[in-house]
């Protein structure tokens, strides 16, 4: 009943309502990275959600497109711009996804919506996070988030998929404030943003 009933509801009004509370942060920051980028403030991409049915995922963008003279781009840590590392550093590049939440394409709690190209990647088990909505924040995030390996990742979506309640999502969302503060987890080690998943060894 709260996964296909209570959760939904849950999810649109407490997006409601924190994107009218953060309406003039999020005025805000589209102005700063409208700047921060010359143009487009937004990073919207192709995403795998329940049942890997397909959607858009928004976030704020907080990379530039900087290339090198081959027309390659450049790497990840050399196209975060200034503003950009504040805004991922706080997650603050997350709030558009509220909007996500809003459509019904997302929930605030679930696995987090991956790249379309790890899909046959995955093992069967792994599979399965895809059995709920992803989430903005979840059991990973709050549990190590960037800064564990992948195969440790994809075991705390499955057992979210198993255990979801309203006890464990109101335990995620608590312990996501309190990451949030702390800026834990954020990047992988060496990494300025996640190593992308090569597949099982």
């Amino acid at each position: 009943m709260y996964v296909n009933l209570l959760k939904p509801i849950i999810d649109f009004l407490l997006s409601l309502i924190v994107l009218l509370i953060l309406s003039p942060l999020f005025l805000l920051i589209t102005l700063l990275l409208t700047i921060a980028n010359s143009g487009n403030p937004f990073f919207t991409q192709t995403r795998p959600g329940k049942n890997a049915r397909l959607f858009k995922v928004i976030k704020f963008k907080t990379m530039n497109e900087k290339r090198d003279a081959a027309g390659n781009l450049l790497p990840d840590a050399q196209r975060l711009t200034t503003v950009g590392k504040f805004i991922r550093k706080t997650s603050l590049d997350e709030i558009p996804q509220l909007l996500n939440v809003l459509k019904g394409d997302m929930s605030l709690i679930g696995p987090r919506p991956l790249l379309v190209d790890y899909l046959p990647l995955y093992s069967k088990e792994q599979a399965r996070r895809h059995e709920v909505r992803p989430g903005i924040t979840g059991w990973a995030q709050v549990n190590g988030r960037n800064a564990i390996s992948w195969e440790q990742k994809f075991k705390y979506d499955v057992y979210y998929v198993d255990n979801c309640s309203f006890v464990l999502d109101l335990t995620i969302l608590i312990k996501t404030i309190e990451k949030v503060f702390k800026s834990e987890g954020i990047n992988q080690q060496g990494q300025a943003t996640a190593e992308k998943f090569t597949g099982n060894s």
